[in-house]
């Protein structure tokens, strides 16, 4: 088991204990948001076309509400207490749609479920942000390039259980006690935090393990982005993605809502959705993300997804369908899970721990709304204009061009700034 387990990750004996815990901690949040993920998406395809853009408004709202709260707390906690309180806001408000679904009368459910639709999307952000940003700060760039995959493995296998847990359950059990599981899953990742190591990126190993809080105001992350063109990339690539991502969407829910009539088949036919993105995913992160991100480096992972979506956007123009779009859809979050997202994360080691927290707390948050917003009301305006879905996608495949020459731009930036950032490291160790 150690021969097999060293040729798929190249872990050191000092590290095997965060990257467990950080294997286990993304597999369970994963699996708890997969669990309600298809439920949303299904909301979502019960609603009109024309209702979507007025969701993803309020999600917007709700965003800019939360990112500022989140922001202001950040500031004044450390990070091991800080985790378990935004867990434990979220199990909160999963059990109170757990007692609104199971008591609302069918005119309420409507509203209770466009409520839910607009929480999944805004806390999920939060959810994965806040465990990325622990890891790029617990681990250093050298250990991310090794690790993260990994990493990345466990929730992969979080999200098929989870989407599994749904399709198999959601006929028998319905959504309100798939939502209570969820939130059950959550209360579990409120005790792991406390368990793993001090960070490996302080470079005095004998200084005390006593953490500071994080600092600065609760505008911190926005004011950085605006004076850092490294940042404000960061947070313009997120936007290129989640623009052209809902447009993928607005065209997946126009025809599944066509194909599929009634609210389970939907949720089962998402859950299937899932799976197959999830089980494709941890195939390339187990055998390929590791040794591609080793052979060829950060540049090569992060255009891989939006080359991808070029060509997938070409043949949606070509030849749309629920089939076509099924593959697209698949292929496309993929490369986002497999490729795109250990690659970013990357790209964050290279900033100070403010700036890991609130800089990426503001780009996968408020800047990957931001993105859903012009990417639903831009396609709503071109809907109206009379555009077919084909055009659309005509018009997404120049957008993903200028998206694949940022990220190359963005990982040719972060290699510069990663071997100033070792070379500082190194000679003040020399020094002490």
């Amino acid at each position: 088991m150690k021969s097999l387990f060293s040729k798929i990750v190249d872990v050191k004996p000092n590290e095997i204990r965060a990257l467990w815990l950080g294997f286990a901690f993304h597999f369970i949040i994963l699996a708890a948001y997969y669990i309600v993920k298809p439920i949303r998406d299904a909301i979502a395809a019960s609603n009109r076309l024309e209702t979507l853009p007025w969701m993803f408004t309020a999600t917007l709202v709700v965003m800019l509400i939360a990112n500022a709260i989140f922001a202001a707390i950040v500031a004044r906690m450390e990070r091991r207490k800080f985790i378990p309180f935004a867990y434990a806001f979220f199990i909160l408000v999963l059990l109170l749609f757990f007692g609104l679904m199971r008591t609302g009368s069918p005119a309420q459910q409507v509203w209770t479920g466009r409520a839910f639709y607009v929480w999944v999307s805004v806390f999920n952000l939060f959810n994965t942000a806040i465990f990325w940003a622990f890891m790029t700060d617990l681990f250093t760039v050298e250990q991310g390039k090794r690790l993260y995959a990994f990493i990345a493995v466990g929730g992969t296998l979080g999200a098929i259980v989870g989407a599994y847990i749904t399709k198999n359950l959601i006929r028998g059990m319905g959504p309100a006690n798939l939502v209570a599981i969820s939130a059950t899953l959550f209360a579990i990742v409120c005790f792991i935090v406390r368990f793993f190591p001090n960070n490996f990126t302080q470079v005095n190993k004998t200084a005390p393990a006593r953490e500071e809080p994080i600092g600065g105001t609760a505008w911190s992350g926005i004011t950085h982005i605006v004076r850092s063109p490294y940042m404000f990339g960061l947070a313009a690539a997120i936007m290129l993605y989640t623009s052209t991502s809902t447009w993928a969407y607005f065209q997946q829910t126009t025809l599944a809502g066509a194909a599929l009539k009634t609210s389970a088949d939907r949720t089962v036919f998402f859950s299937s959705l899932e799976i197959w993105v999830n089980t494709i995913t941890l195939f390339i992160q187990v055998f390929l993300t590791g040794r591609l991100l080793k052979w060829f480096g950060v540049a090569f992972t992060l255009t891989g997804l939006p080359f991808l979506s070029m060509l997938g956007f070409g043949a949606m123009a070509i030849a749309p369908s629920l089939a076509m779009l099924a593959f697209f859809q698949v292929t496309r979050r993929t490369a986002a899970y497999a490729l795109m997202r250990p690659s970013r994360e990357i790209l964050f080691t290279v900033l100070k721990r403010e700036d890991k927290y609130k800089v990426k707390s503001v780009t996968d948050t408020l800047g990957y709304r931001v993105g859903d917003q012009l990417g639903a009301w831009s396609y709503d305006r071109l809907h109206a204009f009379g555009l077919s879905l084909n055009a659309i996608s005509w018009i997404a495949v120049p957008v993903s061009a200028g998206w694949c020459a940022l990220s190359i731009w963005l990982a040719r930036k972060q290699r510069v700034m990663a071997d100033a950032q070792q070379q500082a490291q190194g000679e003040i160790a020399r020094a002490a």
